[in-house]
C-alpha cells in the first residue's frame, strides 16, 4: 500500500488475527519448500511466506495496540486471550517451516540470495522453541497479559482524585517537598496493595520459563533467554565483564551526580521522594499541551533533516501517535510497526514532566529506523535486535538537544538533567540484568530471597540512591523491580538499553564535534536494519564496541566535563 493512501489510524479496519488461515498457508509453504525443484522455486516460496507472516503480524499488532490503549475493553481482551492460546501452536508450525528451510537441498543458492546471517537467525529461532513447550508458552503469554492488566489497574488516590501510576509522575517531581512526600506515600501504598499479586505472577513466570528451558535441554533459562533475545555475537561472560565495567567506571560518577543534586537542592537528609527533584527551583517542565509538543517536534524534525521532517509529519497526520496517559491505558511507552502499512505507531503516557519529551524523541528514533529501513524486503532484516534498536532511539534523544528551547523555557536545565539521568541510568540498567540472571540461575529461590537479592544489587550498583530508601517500606524491602515491565514480559531485555546508552553517548560526543559526520553514521546505522548482528553493526557504523576494554571509560568520563559546562541559572 502506498503511504499516501493510508487512512488515519482510527479508520484502519480491525479484523481478528487470521491464525487458522495462516496455519494452512504455512503447511502449504512447508510442502512447497520441500518439493521445490530449483533454488528459484524455493526462494519464491520464502517470499510468499514472508508476505503471509507480514499480514498476520499486522493483524496481531493492531490487536495488541488496541488492547494496550484500553485494557478494560472486553472485546480486545478476549481477542488477546485467544491470541495467547493460538500463537504457540502456530509458532510450532513455523518451526517446521524453519526446519525445512535449513534442510533444503537449495540452501547454497538461498544463502546467496538471503545471506548467511539470515540462516543464523532462523537457526536461533529453531533452538529457542519447539512443540514440546507449547503449553508453557501459552501459560507464559497468559501471565504476561495478566501482569500488564494488573499493573494498569493500579489506581492511586491522591488529594481527592484518582490517578494511574503514570499520571502520578508530575506530583512525584513537584517542587514542594510535602507534595512529593504525600504523593510518594500514596504511590507506594497503592503498589503495596498490588505487590503480592505481582510477585505471584512473577513466581509462576519464573517456574514456567525454567520448565521450558529444561524441556529443551538447557541447564536453566539463562541460555534460552539469550537465544530468544537473538544475541548472536556476545555471551553471558561478555555481559558480566561489561556489568563490572559499569560498576567500576560509572557507579562512582553516578554517585557524585546524585550527591551534587542533593547539594544543589539543599536537601541534607534526602529521602526516596527527593530523588526525582533535580533543581532547587524545580525540574524543567515542558511548555504547552500535547498538541503544542507535537508542533514543536514538527519544527525540530523539519530542521534536523528532510527525512525526519517528512516522516514525523506523516505520523502526526495519520494519528499513529497516542501520547497521553488515560484511565485503562497500559503504562509505559513503545514503538511498534505495521508491516502492511509500512508504518510505525508510537504509544506513550504523557504526564506533564520532561519525560514527555524523552519518550517522544526516543520512540521517534525507533520509528525513524523503521522508516530508514522500509525498503528492505526480507522482514527479518528490517529491524535489528533489541540492543541495536535502542541505539536508534537513545541517540535520537541526544540529536534533539539543540532544539530543546522549543519545548522548555529553561532548555539548559533539561539538557543537564537528561544527560545526568542517562549516566545514572547505566548502573540501574545493569542491576536489572544482574537480577534477572540470578533469578533464572536460582529458579527455586523464594519471593523473599528475590527481594533480598534485588536490595543487595541496589546497594552494589546504586549505593547513594539506595541510601534514601530507609523510610519507604516498599523500596526498602526490595520491590522496585515489580513495576519494571521488561522483567516480566521480555526477560533479559534490559542490558540492551545500557549498551545502547553507551553507543548513544558516542554519537553525542561526536555530534558536539562534527554534527554532519555523526548524523551520517546514525542514518547509515538505521538503514542497515538487522542485516548484521549488534557488534558488526557498531563496527560498520565506524563506532566503538561497548564490550571492548576501556570503551565504557573513554565514552562516559568526557561527559562529566559536558555536565560541568552547562550554565544553570539560579542553582
Amino acid at each position: 500500500m502506498n503511504q499516501k493512501d493510508i487512512p488515519v489510524f482510527e479508520e484502519w479496519p480491525f479484523k481478528n488475527p487470521p491464525i487458522e488461515t495462516t496455519k494452512k498457508k504455512i503447511e502449504k509453504d512447508i510442502l512447497d519448500l520441500q518439493n521445490a525443484q530449483t533454488g528459484e522455486e524455493a526462494f519464491k516460496v520464502i517470499k510468499r511466506h514472508a508476505k503471509t507472516m507480514d499480514k498476520l503480524s499486522n493483524a496481531l499488532t493492531h490487536a495488541q495496540v488496541l488492547f494496550t490503549l484500553d485494557t478494560t475493553n472486553k472485546k480486545y481482551a478476549k481477542v488477546m486471550n485467544k491470541v495467547n492460546e493460538e500463537m504457540p501452536p502456530l509458532s510450532a508450525l513455523e518451526n517446521r517451516f524453519t526446519d525445512a528451510l535449513l534442510k533444503s537441498n537449495h540452501r547454497p543458492y538461498l544463502e546467496k540470495k538471503l545471506g548467511a546471517h539470515y540462516f543464523k537467525m532462523v537457526e536461533y529461532s529453531l533452538k529457542s522453541f519447539d512443540e514440546r513447550i507449547v503449553e508453557e508458552s501459552i501459560e507464559e503469554n497468559k501471565l504476561t497479559t495478566e501482569y500488564g492488566a494488573r499493573l494498569a489497574a493500579v489506581m492511586v488516590p491522591f488529594r481527592g482524585e484518582t490517578y494511574n501510576l503514570s499520571q502520578m509522575g508530575k506530583f512525584l517531581q513537584d517542587l514542594d517537598r510535602e507534595t512529593r512526600k504525600e504523593a510518594s506515600k500514596a504511590y507506594y501504598e497503592a503498589l503495596e496493595e498490588a505487590s503480592s499479586d505481582l510477585e505471584e505472577i512473577y513466581d509462576k513466570l519464573v517456574k514456567v520459563r525454567d520448565a521450558m528451558a529444561k524441556k529443551l535441554g538447557y541447564k536453566n533459562y539463562v541460555p534460552l533467554g539469550y537465544l530468544r533475545m537473538q544475541r548472536y555475537d556476545y555471551n553471558e561472560e561478555d555481559v558480566k565483564a561489561y556489568r563490572e565495567a559499569i560498576h567500576e567506571v560509572v557507579t562512582p560518577i553516578a554517585s557524585k551526580i546524585l550527591k551534587a543534586q542533593f547539594k544543589r537542592t539543599g536537601i541534607r537528609s534526602p529521602e526516596i521522594y527527593d530523588l526525582s527533584l533535580a533543581f532547587k527551583s524545580g525540574n524543567p517542565l515542558p511548555k504547552g499541551t500535547t498538541a503544542d509538543k507535537i508542533e514543536a517536534a514538527k519544527k525540530m524534525y523539519d530542521e534536523l533533516s528532510e527525512d525526519t521532517g517528512y516522516f514525523f509529519r506523516f505520523m502526526a497526520d495519520h494519528h499513529v501517535l497516542d501520547l497521553e496517559a488515560k484511565k485503562g491505558k497500559q503504562g509505559g511507552g513503545y514503538m511498534t510497526y505495521f508491516p502492511t502499512y509500512g508504518t510505525p505507531f508510537i504509544f506513550s503516557n504523557f504526564n506533564g514532566t520532561s519525560g514527555d519529551v524523552d519518550v517522544l524523541t526516543h520512540e521517534f528514533g525507533h520509528s525513524f529506523q523503521a522508516y530508514a529501513a522500509r525498503k528492505i524486503k526480507i522482514p527479518e532484516y528490517r529491524q535489528p535486535t533489541s540492543e541495536s534498536c535502542e541505539i536508534d532511539s537513545m541517540s535520537m534523544e541526544f540529536f534533539a538537544h539543540p532544539w530543546m528551547d522549543l519545548f522548555f523555557d529553561e532548555p539548559e536545565k533539561y539538557r543537564y538533567a537528561h544527560l545526568a539521568d542517562s549516566i545514572t541510568f547505566l548502573p540501574y540498567g545493569v542491576t536489572v540484568d544482574h537480577f534477572q540472571e540470578w533469578v533464572y540461575e536460582h529458579p527455586e529461590a523464594s519471593k523473599e530471597e528475590r527481594k533480598a537479592k534485588w536490595r543487595e544489587l541496589e546497594d552494589y550498583y546504586t549505593p547513594v540512591a539506595a541510601s534514601t530508601f530507609k523510610d519507604c517500606k516498599y523500596r526498602q524491602e526490595g520491590k522496585r523491580w515489580l513495576t519494571q515491565a521488561h522483567i516480566f514480559e521480555m526477560p533479559f531485555y534490559y542490558i540492551d538499553y545500557t549498551l545502547a546508552q553507551v553507543m548513544a553517548f558516542q554519537f553525542f560526543n561526536l555530534d558536539r564535534k562534527n554534527h554532519a559526520l555523526a548524523w551520517k553514521r546514525y542514518v547509515k546505522l538505521c538503514e542497515m536494519g538487522g542485516k548484521y548482528p549488534f557488534r558488526e553493526l557498531v563496527l560498520r557504523s565506524h563506532m566503538k564496541d561497548p564490550f571492548a576494554p576501556g570503551v565504557v571509560k573513554s565514552t562516559v568520563r568526557p561527559l562529566v566535563k559536558v555536565l560541568d559546562s552547562y550554565v544553570l541559572e539560579g542553582e
